[in-house]
């Protein structure tokens, strides 16, 4: 049959470059080679920049083999899809965690409950596998939850409310074999939040009020046994002793283990990657090794049960008729104190009191260790451990990552349980280093490999001046998500934003984010959740919900299953476009698998056809 004449395919290109993804794919269909120009790779790179806007000078995903499979993954792989709304919750949901195998997760609520639900039954939908009220233990609401390394432990923070409404927190260790409660640890502010350092220890934090603006943040290596051992080895040790200025504590801790730097995700930041290349070739001999000041913590603390006491006395005091906020804040669970206390303070001596706080630190804070200015031996970087947390020095509001090296000697309650001998002279701990963000923060993750820590933060107006640390400049209504290269300690790339908040800087509550191999994702106040591509810094989906969304998650086996929390007391189930239409596709009969009978079977049809033929 005579079809006329054939287009050129250079003009079939030019055709197909004007026309949408879409309809390219069906033009394929027509013809071979209409199919062939279809695959032309020239052309998905252009409908690839040009449908995702992203600046030309942005590489392909290193791992990725070609335009066409990377223009699917962005748009076929995102988990954007809502499977399945689960509304075993009756108050705010504020917390998701995944476990490390992506079997089962926990979830955290106003409703004073953690839920653990199972993402591996038969049917394919997730449910309930147990729930555990702690308002026998006197909490308010469980805030925060975070499975161990072996998935053998759920650690769970909370709000203690104790007699009166105040900034106490607690953490339970829960075993997942059959949820007994192993210990209970005390957590002041709440909003540390607590995390596991190894499989079997935690780290939590207590607050010591020196002054009216001035105090010092403990923070204890905490056991997750703390039974009939306890009499005979040491289950508590403290860590660091860390002093606070300008009414401002210590939040959010979480542990780095940069020994996994070594096996990095596949998504790196392409100009680090191109400008470290050129480093390395041309300044190899002056490159410089990651310093860091691993100073331990002061004095001995004789008087540990007295500070406590006046503590709770105290507590009760500023406390009294004092609400508990909607949510785990970022800036407030202390200040209530400093408010209440400023009222009988002259100005002029809380400036007196911030001058001396400084001189006290510098002159009582240990000095750096020597040896840490001499290069790293080979090996040496797969040890370190890093404590990350938000602090401040200008305001009280969260605006700077603090980051504290852990030595191996410090990762066992095992020893003194003040660690290294201390001079009378050195009371506090020095920060390794510490990395500001010029912005209210409001929340960080890490990524798989624990490389970059990205950080959620409302940014202040440029070129701002804080003449008082209690009033801090006005936050963005945008949430800025800000990369930060663990191992350069610098932030990589611009900021990605897309979500909103809109409470203001006495209000403003943390927003939790999680990281995947490929994708970040983030709650706001805006209603919706977002995913973003790593590697291009693109917004690809928004996920709605009735309410401020608090938080999202990962699965750990699957980035293409993810889950969102939020104020409206559900949690969704979201799943990538992919995997929603390979579920809903017929199952295939089953081919045959027995080669001998395959083989037999053509052996009898090849017989049959020569006796046909009339031959033997």
């Amino acid at each position: 049959m005579d079809w006329g004449p054939v287009l050129p395919d250079s003009l079939v290109l030019e055709i197909f470059l004007r026309l949408p993804h879409e309809a390219v794919l069906r033009a394929g269909l027509t013809c071979r080679q209409w199919l062939a120009v279809s695959r032309d790779e020239f052309l998905w790179r252009e409908l690839f920049y040009n449908y995702y806007r992203i600046p030309r000078c942005v590489p392909r995903h290193p791992a990725a083999v070609s335009w066409c499979r990377e223009f699917k993954r962005l748009f076929d792989c995102i988990p954007c899809v809502e499977v399945q709304t689960l509304r075993e919750h009756t108050d705010q949901v504020l917390h998701l965690a995944f476990s490390h195998r992506g079997h089962r997760f926990s979830s955290c609520s106003k409703d004073c409950t953690v839920k653990l639900w199972d993402t591996q039954r038969p049917d394919g939908n997730i449910a309930v596998e147990h729930s555990c009220s702690m308002r026998q233990f006197n909490w308010g609401y469980t805030q925060f939850s975070q499975f161990n390394a072996d998935d053998s432990l759920l650690l769970v923070s909370g709000v203690y409310l104790g007699p009166h409404p105040s900034s106490s927190g607690e953490i339970a260790v829960l075993s997942l074999e059959n949820y007994t409660l192993l210990s209970r640890v005390r957590n002041k502010p709440y909003d540390v939040f607590g995390c596991w350092l190894n499989e079997t220890h935690l780290i939590s934090g207590n607050l010591h009020w020196i002054g009216n603006m001035t105090s010092c943040s403990v923070l204890w290596l905490n056991k997750a046994f703390q039974d009939i051992e306890s009499e005979n080895v040491n289950v508590v040790k403290r860590l660091f002793k860390i002093q606070n200025i300008n009414a401002s504590t210590i939040r959010t801790v979480m542990v780095a283990h940069c020994r996994r730097h070594d096996n990095p995700d596949l998504v790196l930041d392409y100009e680090a990657q191109s400008q470290a290349q050129r480093q390395k070739n041309q300044l190899k001999q002056q490159q410089q090794p990651l310093l860091f000041d691993l100073g331990t913590s002061g004095s001995e603390e004789e008087d540990e049960e007295d500070e406590e006491e006046e503590e709770m006395s105290h507590t009760e005091e500023r406390y009294h008729n004092v609400t508990t906020p909607r949510h785990p804040n970022a800036g407030f669970s202390t200040l209530d104190h400093v408010l209440q206390n400023r009222q009988n303070v002259d100005t002029r001596e809380l400036q007196i009191e911030t001058q001396v706080a400084k001189m006290m630190g510098r002159a009582r804070t240990k000095a750096p260790d020597s040896r840490l200015t001499e290069p790293c031996e080979d090996g040496e970087e797969e040890e370190k451990t890093y404590l990350l947390f938000t602090t401040g020095s200008l305001t009280y509001s969260p605006h700077q990552i603090g980051i504290k090296r852990i030595k191996p000697d410090q990762m066992t309650t095992c020893g003194p349980v003040l660690g290294e001998e201390r001079s009378s002279e050195e009371f506090f701990d020095s920060l390794d280093h510490v990395i500001d963000i010029h912005g209210h923060i409001i929340g960080m993750g890490l990524s798989p490999d624990h490389r970059y820590l990205y950080v959620n933060s409302r940014a202040w107006p440029a070129g701002c001046v804080i003449s008082d640390p209690m009033s801090p400049p006005p936050i963005a209504e945008e949430i800025d998500l800000h990369v930060i290269d663990l191992k350069s300690l610098r932030e990589e790339r611009r900021s990605l934003r897309a979500h909103r908040a809109f409470t203001p800087n006495d209000e403003c509550f943390f927003i939790f984010l999680d990281v995947s191999r490929d994708f970040v994702a983030s709650g706001a106040e805006d209603k919706h959740g977002y995913i973003w591509d790593r590697h291009y810094n693109i917004c690809l989906a928004r996920l709605a919900h009735d309410d401020v969304v608090n938080s999202v998650a990962f699965s750990p086996a699957d980035q293409e299953l993810l889950l969102s929390a939020s104020d409206d007391s559900t949690i969704k189930v979201w799943r990538s476009p992919r995997m929603v239409r390979l579920a809903q596709a017929p199952a295939r009969p089953p081919r045959p698998r027995n080669l001998w009978s395959c083989w037999l079977s053509r052996t009898r049809n090849s017989s049959s056809s020569s006796c046909v033929n009339g031959k033997p």
